[in-house]
């Protein structure tokens, strides 16, 4: 399963940042990446960044590069989404999900619940 730990509230100030945690139980050989979603309301599921558990190679999504970077902790089955700059436009429903990695969202099989981040003053 994969489980969404968010450290902190739900709302951050403008410039802020915030990390998200995703904690990857029960592994499959299917499930070697660890990738982060969101989604605003009445648009589509966007992809931020993913990264593979084995060799650490990452994916970013224009929007987010540069403010936000992943990693993972292989010991503690954990991805991490660090989130700096934050502005208002990424105010959305944020998703982890594992799969096989890269940019695709079909190629994400495990979910995460999604959990509300608000940038707002």
């Amino acid at each position: 399963q994969v489980q969404l730990v968010k450290s902190g509230g739900d709302l951050v100030q403008p410039g802020g940042s915030l990390r998200l945690s995703c904690v990857v139980s029960g592994f499959s050989l299917d499930y070697y990446a660890a990738g982060w979603f969101r989604q605003a309301p009445g648009q589509e599921r966007e992809f931020l960044a993913a990264v593979r558990w084995s060799s650490g190679i990452t994916w970013y999504g224009d929007s987010v590069k540069g403010r936000f970077t992943i990693s993972r902790e292989n010991s503690k089955n954990t991805g991490y989404l660090q989130m700096n700059r934050l502005k208002p436009e990424d105010t959305a429903v944020y998703y982890c999900a594992a799969g096989s990695g890269g940019l695709t969202i079909w190629n994400y099989r495990l979910w995460g619940q999604g959990t509300q981040v608000t940038v707002s003053s």
